[in-house]
C-alpha cells in the first residue's frame, strides 16, 4: 500500500528540514519525544519510541527519505518508507509526504500523519 499527502506551512523549507532532522526540533514540532540525526545511515526514533527507522537519503532543505516502522508492524513485515519533499515559494513550503511499502492494514497511518505531524507542525511553525 502507498499513499501521498500534501500540506503547506508558512515557513521555509530549511526550517522544516532542520527541525525534522534534529532531536530537539522534531520533539518540539510533534510533541512526542524523538531522537533524530541529520546523517545518512543513522537510526531515529519518534513519538516516544513508537516510530523507528533510518535515514536513507538526505538532500538538504529539499528531500528526506527514511525507512519507517511502528510498534504495530508485525515482526515479519518489512519497514515501510517515507519520502518528504519540500518545495518553497515566498516563505511558504509545500510538504509532500509519500509513504510506501505500508502494511495492508496501515490505512490508519494517513490520519496519524495529519493528527500527530501536520497539525502540531502547523501550531509549531505558525504560532
Amino acid at each position: 500500500m502507498e499513499f501521498t499527502l500534501k500540506t503547506t506551512f508558512n515557513t521555509t523549507a530549511k526550517q522544516i528540514y532542520k527541525a525534522w532532522l534534529s532531536t530537539q526540533g522534531h520533539t518540539k514540532m510533534t510533541g512526542g519525544e524523538a531522537f533524530v540525526s541529520d546523517k545518512v545511515g543513522d537510526p531515529f526514533t519518534a513519538w516516544d519510541g513508537y516510530i523507528k527507522g533510518e535515514n536513507l537519503v538526505l538532500e538538504p532543505y529539499h528531500k528526506i527519505v527514511q525507512s519507517w516502522r511502528t510498534d504495530n508492524f508485525k515482526e515479519n513485515e518489512d519497514d515501510s518508507q517515507i519520502e518528504v519533499i519540500l518545495s518553497e515559494t515566498d516563505c511558504v513550503t509545500e510538504l509532500t509526504l509519500i509513504h510506501s511499502k505500508v502494511p495492508e492494514d496501515g490505512e490508519h497511518y494517513i490520519q496519524g500523519w495529519q493528527e500527530h505531524y501536520f497539525e502540531p507542525m502547523k501550531a509549531y511553525f505558525e504560532p
